[in-house]
């Protein structure tokens, strides 16, 4: 009984070392993985203030971030995500770095008070990478196409009465939808930091 248990322990002991192996390595290649990554952060400004993350996983192929506010329609939050290739890049100017020319397709929602928007966002961006500083400096257009929906709200508003005073009136305003045209209109210029 002594020898059967002392085997079944041993055993236990090498699978659990051998698991703890497979579990070390591959926390190990996880990380070597994450660590070979690109990043770049940056902030973008022209239909709206936003910040920027970009993360290149597979050299020409990239995915992009932007959370902050627009203000093309209403001053409201906006977010943007895109799946990025580049499409061409020179090297017109050697010294100073090399330009290049993405182009990618995602999703882009936002809103304000009372109102949302929800599109399929397509995106060009044109711009160099500086040799010397960790710098990306961009113009790009990403329109967005897609549907609004105004929400219904009621709110209290003032109407003088006929004793010269004012009263309180709720007012009841319906909700609506459409085609969010001001999305077409998003362009921008970005400079974001690689590391």
């Amino acid at each position: 009984m002594k020898k059967i248990f002392l085997v079944l322990a041993a055993a236990l002991c090498v699978a659990s070392v051998s698991a703890q192996s497979k579990f070390e390595s591959s926390v190990k290649q996880a990380a070597q993985t994450v660590a070979s990554q690109k990043w770049s952060v940056g902030l973008r400004v022209g239909s709206g203030l936003q910040v920027d993350a970009e993360c290149f996983y597979a050299g020409d192929k990239y995915v992009e971030g932007r959370l902050g506010l627009g203000w093309i329609g209403g001053l409201g939050a906006d977010f943007t995500a895109l799946h990025n290739w580049n499409c061409c890049a020179w090297d017109w100017t050697p010294q100073a770095g090399k330009w290049f020319l993405d182009a990618g397709v995602g999703v882009n929602l936002g809103g304000a008070k009372h109102f949302m928007y929800v599109g399929v966002a397509g995106q060009v961006k044109f711009g160099i990478k500086f040799n010397k500083v960790p710098i990306r400096l961009a113009v790009d257009v990403t329109p967005a196409f897609g549907p609004y929906f105004h929400l219904p709200y009621s709110e209290m508003v003032e109407v003088p009465n006929t004793s010269g005073g004012v009263d309180k009136v709720k007012v009841k305003y319906g909700g609506g939808a459409g085609f969010y045209a001001n999305g077409l209109l998003n362009l921008g210029l970005s400079a974001t930091y690689c590391f």
